[in-house]
């Protein structure tokens, strides 16, 4: 089984399956997908797409965002579920060079988790009662997305070397989302060296953070987000397996 799913226009869309958990159990593949930017869908990546038998989409953007750069073609034809867990834009290509980027961005996170409480639990609730194959997805499938799939992980009780390792993958598409952003911003300049980075380190510090004002990461999501035990088990009993493979 493959984790990246290949596109010609999209640069983050892998398959969260294949992943331990503490249990013994393995994390489906081919049921839940993270993402970049479903607006971006067209040709054979359409086609593509729809071989995967996706049913739901959850579109973690500013409405004002889908607006701007469009939603997956056809929303139609899913359960399309619209749910901004960020409350506070930014501009990272605008980003200070001299600032501590891995810091900043935790800290950015941390605004996620405090204002976005309530959009996160729905997120979860939906990722457990999705009737099939889903896909969750920001604009480059970094941030946003990257926060919602390490706190899927972690609910379905994946190490946390696994989650972080997730978490970083985005690396390998560094430089494709900052060359989409150049071509989108021709007359800009990038001043933040940093831009479409996601190392784990910056995960590490959110979890820290967490930690240090939740007790765990299981004490946020269940204190700050409210979800619930019900939630969470359901998230477990349909996403994790007996059977695994490793990915390649």
């Amino acid at each position: 089984m493959k984790r990246h799913v290949e596109f010609e226009r999209l640069h983050n869309f892998r398959d969260l399956g294949g992943y331990r958990s503490a249990d013994g159990r393995t994390v489906r593949w081919g049921t839940v997908y993270r993402a970049d930017s479903l607006g971006k869908l067209a040709g054979a990546d359409w086609e593509r797409f729809l071989g995967l038998g996706i049913g739901t989409v959850i579109d973690l953007r500013y409405p004002w965002e889908i607006e701007a750069k469009g939603q997956v073609p056809e929303a139609e034809r899913f359960r399309y579920v619209n749910l901004s867990i960020e409350h506070r834009p930014y501009d990272q290509a605008e980003i200070d060079p001299d600032t501590d980027p891995w810091r900043y961005l935790a800290d950015r996170f941390a605004e996620v988790t405090e204002d976005g409480a309530e959009e996160i639990r729905q997120v979860l609730e939906e990722l457990a009662q999705a009737p099939g194959p889903l896909v969750f997805h920001c604009t480059s499938g970094k941030d946003r997305t990257g926060l919602i799939g390490a706190f899927l992980l972690t609910l379905l009780g994946v190490e946390r070397a696994d989650v972080l390792a997730d978490f970083a993958l985005t690396e390998l598409a560094t430089e494709r989302l900052a060359a989409d952003w150049r071509a989108a911003n021709p007359g800009r300049v990038m001043k933040w060296p940093s831009y479409g980075r996601a190392p784990a380190v910056i995960m590490e510090l959110v979890f820290a953070d967490l930690e240090a004002r939740y007790g765990s990461v299981h004490g946020y999501l269940t204190d700050r987000v409210g979800l619930s035990e019900r939630t969470a088990g359901l998230l477990r009993s349909r996403l994790l397996t007996g059977e695994g493979a490793r990915a390649t």
